[in-house]
């Protein structure tokens, strides 16, 4: 049985682990350190690995109350999907933005399942465009208070789980083979189990974050995650 807190004593830290690594294009070590000193500043300790491997670790992936991921690219082995899969139903976070939580690992549909969504393919380059933050979910804590707002950055097309939250949308105007408007999610939340999911697909490149809003609601997404 667990002793309660006394008063004037602090409550136990969280725990967050950053796993950064794969395709070097999205800075995976430079960008999730500009969140690293917000989640202590909230309380946790934070780890980072540059390694697949800690996914298996039950121990540890049962001690994380969020998972930090931004690893682009890759192959990750069936035990270390297991392991995520498992510590975020049995309630771990997993957060992330961009290619690093849903351009990883391409060839595995439980990953893919467990984010809600697959990267397919971006405009050439950089262009500006709106992320709509949906009013039917203004009262959401990621994006309270938050109005439409403009990027200079990818605009990510993909797949995703019918089952996802959408909590902000972006949309890619007819040409390319389209001849409508296409409305497509931009930053989403799930449930797996007892975990909580959250993706942005914005963030190729640091100064993506110096956009107020993305900043803001990639904040509050990782605290929203977290255990």
């Amino acid at each position: 049985m667990t002793n309660p807190i006394r008063a004037g004593q602090e409550p136990p830290a969280r725990r967050a682990l950053v796993v950064r690594g794969g395709w070097e294009g999205h800075s995976p070590t430079a960008i999730t350190d500009l969140f690293i000193p917000f989640l202590k500043d909230h309380g946790f300790t934070v780890e980072t690995a540059q390694t697949l491997d800690v996914y298996a670790d039950r121990e540890l992936m049962a001690a994380t109350d969020l998972v930090l991921q931004c690893w682009t690219m890759g192959e990750i082995s069936g035990e270390q999907t297991r392991g995520l899969v498992e510590a975020v139903r049995a309630g771990t976070g997993l957060a992330g933005w961009h290619g690093g939580i849903v351009d990883s690992f391409r060839g595995d549909v439980d990953y893919q399942f467990l984010t809600g969504g697959q990267f397919l393919m971006h405009p050439p380059g950089f262009h500006d465009h709106r992320v709509h933050p949906l009013p039917a979910r203004a009262d959401h804590p990621v994006i309270a208070g938050l109005g439409d707002f403009e990027v200079h950055t990818e605009q990510y097309w993909l797949a995703t789980d019918p089952d996802i939250e959408v909590l902000a949308t972006t949309t890619f105007p007819p040409g390319e083979g389209r001849d409508r408007a296409v409305e497509m999610p931009a930053v989403w939340i799930r449930k797996q189990g007892a975990g909580r999911v959250f993706v942005s697909t914005i963030g190729h490149k640091a100064d993506d974050f110096d956009v107020p809003e993305v900043r803001a609601l990639t904040e509050r997404g990782l605290l929203w995650a977290s255990r």
